[in-house]
């Protein structure tokens, strides 16, 4: 593509008209594809056209697309998406990036900066040594943009060292980084503080030079993230001296007083140096310690100091977390244990942080989702209250009963102050938050599981909470009942049967509440509490709390609230709701049967909307699970219902896939094989999925990953329903053709196996005997090809798989016919090895055990000699592993057991509900072990005075082998 004709196409890319946008980003899509395109990106970016700087902005968007997508060449050419950067012009890139980055206007200095970032993700430092040197050198820029450019995209390529477990490439990527960063970064700190010092009275520089303090502090983090390092170490007394200087620093000139929201930069970079202290802290770094009391005094001061404002929310937040992560150390009690010391802790910090504030209610009403995100179980997202609740907990966990008689005495206080002015309800809702932070003492997802034992929780429920919740008036108080939402929810594990049925219908009617904050956290908790489980005293198993007959009655009055939220427009997507949708149909089984017509209707509804917008990827899974819930309760219970159900769903499912909607397609296909799999057998496939099949083979659904598992398992559901139908049509060499496909890419080799499994399961041998040699020469090419750890096992099974179905001697037959030996070869270096891997589950393990059986019982070629014999003795030590083995005897796990969560994953949107249970290719085999038995027993028959030694063989190279097969001798009887 010429260069005048790509500064066209990346203009079109910002057309504010659809279809002009759409061929632009598909002509893009194409020029990716030939040699030399990245390199044409880079030179447009890097023109000095100003009047093009909407365009060199696309231009660097687009270039740091490709990078994202193509620049691992470790990636299957699918993943690549068909990206060509050669190797010239990936040294051409890494060559001139950098400065680059440093002569380019700031937005798209950004975009340049983490293009930089993806491309140190896959070569640094490996291939691509001399770029930190680099960086480091332009950091001596007089020019502040290129410095804080530079400090940027370190920070981003050392944010690897974070949050992951340490490894040996771990570290020696980390030494390389301390070795070229460490001192470079300490004396940059220094002399940058000496700048600040001479630029007191000019704001616009201060600003600039504070910035690259905070990044420095968050390199500062990454290298000292894993551990503490030596330079670190030596110079903790100039680091903690410089950090100190800041976090008492001050200039109005900084400093708006007017503002609200934004964070000073004086704010930001405290923020940055205390969550620095803090690793010190948490990992009780020695060399930290003598700092830690006049750290703790600082952070402290400034704690008291901060206004209420959000803008200094995330300073607060930093600062509560550091405190936190000393007051639970019993190491350093002597710093709080002061009665006096807790008290002010609770006066001066918790409460203030609890007590709700304007630019809460602010949020609470205008932005709910974000509100939220911070009252849900297991979010990232952190709150002044959070935390505060945090700390509380963090100190009665090493002075309970001084902090409980603390927070009692104040608890007590704010409840008699709301009851003398209702208006002064904050203070009733601050007094439930003291209480959250003060009871629990173990908690984990599944809820609270010990409480505080000086604590009456239940009966502060019952006189506090319980009239919050029995409040029709939704507007009266909305905070509070959201509050006390959050209560119930909290200690659902606490409540028993009876009282949970009971509080049902009180959090049934608050989804009729117009507060966004209020209705979401009442389908949120009425969801958990409909998963919570417990253990039935009789049987011993878990059990819910709920059963579905206490669930029945409550059935229309839920619905009637949850879709009441659904149906409403004017709200964005609500997940929770969705998901408690979703948890309601799950939980509800058969008894949604009756009302079936009127709960599709509203979720196809829901799906028309989304359709138009698919905005909310969450929102969009449980609407899907919803779907399958529905197609499970009523198909299984009646299959003859399936045909209505495909009446109800192919209109908008037809919907999705005319318009190509990428994000549902996998979903649709999901379900209608889910559908197809309940169909009766002698209705036969039915005009609407003859129909689809054709389609279903075009090449374009294929290219998307995401779409794969799904349309794997419709192809499955097609063979199992009319197999003889579909080869008599001459589709089988397109299947094998999907096959071929699959195998080649390590994205979807699994679903190659899936597919190749239904193809041989379905289709006689006969029909498919001309394919076989072909069949297995890809198999073994994949293997001999050796990129990946999984396809053995894949492999193995699928050998097991035709082993058992067609015979010993047939899969050494196809072996052998790809490559003479082969077979023998494979059982000893893959099989027999990988046998017991490849026994995952109760139906691969009896897959293994029936395949290897007649592999050892069929297969004369392995009693030829004594070499071969120990071949055999390895594989019968094999069986006997997986015949013995604890998998063998366990069940398969349903996908609706309690306590099994359901969650949107952005890799495959897989749907929970719409699994089928793992078909058992040998239903005529009861027991695997008999069967074992047996058919030793008649190759000892064949072999008189033959097999016992090879036995013996075989069980004394492992003891618990040898005491396996005594057992399975002990069950069956066997005798050789």
């Amino acid at each position: 593509m010429a260069q005048f004709d790509l500064r066209q196409v990346l203009a079109q890319t910002l057309s504010p008209y659809a279809d002009a946008r759409k061929q632009a980003e598909a002509q893009l899509n194409q020029a990716s594809k030939q040699p030399g395109h990245a390199m044409e990106v880079v030179r447009l970016v890097a023109s000095a056209d100003a009047a093009d700087a909407a365009v060199r902005q696309s231009a660097a968007v687009h270039f740091k697309n490709l990078i994202k997508k193509g620049w691992d060449e470790s990636k299957d050419e699918a993943d690549r998406h068909g990206i060509v950067i050669s190797g010239e012009d990936r040294i051409t890139v890494k060559k001139h990036l950098v400065e680059l980055m440093c002569t380019v206007p700031p937005q798209i200095q950004a975009q340049v900066s983490e293009s930089i970032s993806l491309i140190a993700g896959v070569d640094f430092p490996k291939k691509w040594e001399y770029l930190l040197p680099e960086l480091v050198q332009k950091m001596q820029s007089p020019d502040l943009a290129v410095v804080n450019g530079c400090l940027m995209t370190v920070n981003a390529i050392f944010k690897r060292f974070r949050y992951v477990q340490r490894s040996d490439a771990l570290y020696a990527d980390l030494i390389f980084a301390l070795n070229h960063m460490q001192q470079p970064l300490l004396i940059m700190f220094v002399q940058t503080g000496k700048q600040i010092e001479a630029s007191q009275n000019d704001p616009q520089k201060l600003t600039q030079l504070f910035e690259s303090l905070r990044l420095m502090c968050r390199i500062f983090f990454s290298l000292n993230f894993q551990d503490l390092p030596e330079f670190f170490e030596d110079h903790m007394k100039e680091w903690m001296d410089e950090f100190a200087k800041y976090l008492q620093y001050t200039n109005p000139l900084l400093v708006d007083a007017d503002e609200e929201t934004d964070s000073s930069p004086i704010d930001k970079l405290q923020a940055a140096i205390i969550e620095n202290i803090k690793i010190y802290a948490d990992k009780d770094e020695e060399p930290f310690i003598p700092f830690l009391p006049d750290f703790t005094k600082l952070v402290w001061n400034l704690l008291i100091g901060l206004t209420t404002y959000p803008k200094h929310d995330r300073l607060t937040v930093s600062s509560i977390k550091f405190l936190s992560s000393l007051v639970e150390k019993k190491m350093h009690n002597n710093l709080f244990q002061e009665r006096s010391t807790l008290e002010q802790i609770v006066t001066s910090i918790v409460i203030p942080n609890l007590m709700v504030r304007e630019a809460d209610e602010e949020k609470f009403e205008d932005d709910p989702q974000e509100y939220i995100l911070t009252e849900i179980e297991g979010s990232d997202s952190e709150s002044r209250r959070k935390v505060s609740r945090d700390l509380l907990r963090a100190m009665c966990r090493q002075f309970e009963v001084a902090t409980t008689e603390i927070c009692k005495q104040h608890i007590a206080d704010m409840l008699a102050q709301s009851a003398r002015d209702p208006s002064k309800w904050a203070a009733k809702d601050a007094a439930i938050h003291l209480m959250l932070g003060t009871a629990i003492r173990l908690e984990s997802h599944q809820g609270v599981s010990e409480l505080n034992e000086n604590v009456n929780m239940l009966e502060f429920f019952s006189t506090q909470v319980f009239s919050e919740l029995q409040d029709t008036n939704h507007s009266n108080r909305p905070m509070v009942k959201a509050t006390a939402l959050k209560f119930v929810c909290t200690f659902r594990k606490q409540f028993t049967r009876e009282q949970l049925i009971s509080l049902l219908p009180l959090l049934i009617a608050h989804l009729g509440s117009p507060s966004i904050v209020v209705h979401t956290l009442a389908g949120y908790g009425i969801e958990r509490i409909l998963m919570t489980s417990e253990v039935d005293p009789t049987t011993q198993q878990k059990r819910y709390k709920i059963s579905r007959v206490e669930l029945q009655p409550l059935l229309e009055s839920l619905f009637t609230g949850l879709f009441g939220i659904i149906d409403n427009t004017e709200w964005n997507e609500n997940e929770h709701v969705m998901k408690c949708t979703m948890r309601a149909l799950s939980r509800a089984g058969e008894d949604v049967v009756p009302i079936t017509g009127i709960v599709f209707n509203k979720l196809a509804a829901a799906l028309e909307r989304v359709c138009k917008n698919p905005r909310n990827p969450s929102y969009n899974h449980y609407l899907f699970e919803s779907i399958a819930a529905l197609v499970r309760n009523v198909c299984s219970k009646d299959a003859s219902q399936t045909a209505q159900l495909e009446a109800l769903l192919f209109p908008p499912f037809q919907i999705v896939l005319q318009m190509d909607i990428s994000e549902f397609t996998p979903y649709v296909f999901q379900v209608l094989a889910q559908l197809l799999e309940y169909r009766p057998k002698e209705t036969g496939l039915g005009e609407a999925y003859t129909s689809l099949f054709a389609p279903l083979l075009t090449p374009s659904l294929w290219e998307r990953k995401g779409n794969v598992p799904g349309l794997v398992r419709l192809l499955t559901a097609y063979l199992k329903m009319s197999a003889a139908d579909l080869v008599a049509g001459g589709h089988l060499r397109a299947f094998l053709g999907i096959f071929q496909k699959l195998i080649a890419s390590k994205a979807t080799e699994a679903s190659s196996i899936e597919l190749l499994t239904a193809i041989t399961i379905y289709v006689p041998i006969d029909q498919l005997r001309e394919y076989l040699n072909t069949i297995f020469r890809l198999i073994l090419t994949k293997l001999a090809q050796g990129k990946s750890n999984k396809f053995p096992v894949l492999a193995i099974q699928y050998f097991a798989l035709f082993s058992g179905l067609h015979g010993g001697q047939a899969i050494f037959d196809c072996l052998n016919g790809v490559s003479p030996g082969a077979a023998m070869s494979l059982l000893v270096q893959i099989w027999s090895p990988k046998a017991k891997n490849a026994a995952y589950s109760l139906t691969s393990a009896k897959t293994q055990a029936v395949g290897l059986t007649r592999l050892l019982c069929e297969t004369p070629a392995l009693l030829a000699d004594d070499n071969v014999k120990k071949i055999w003795a390895q594989t019968f030590a094999s069986v006997v592993g997986i015949l013995s083995s604890n998998t063998f005897s366990a069940n398969d796990v349903d996908a609706d057991e309690p306590e099994i969560e359901i969650a949107y994953d952005a890799s495959y949107s897989q749907l929970s509900l719409a699994t089928k249970k793992a078909h058992d290719p040998f239903p005529h085999v009861a027991d695997p072990m008999a069967m074992f038995k047996e058919s030793l027993e008649q190759l000892n028959t064949a072999h008189p005075g033959v097999l016992s030694p090879i036995v013996q063989l075989g069980v004394s190279s492992d003891p618990k082998i040898a005491s396996g097969f005594q057992s399975i001798c002990q069950r069956t009887g066997l005798r050789l």
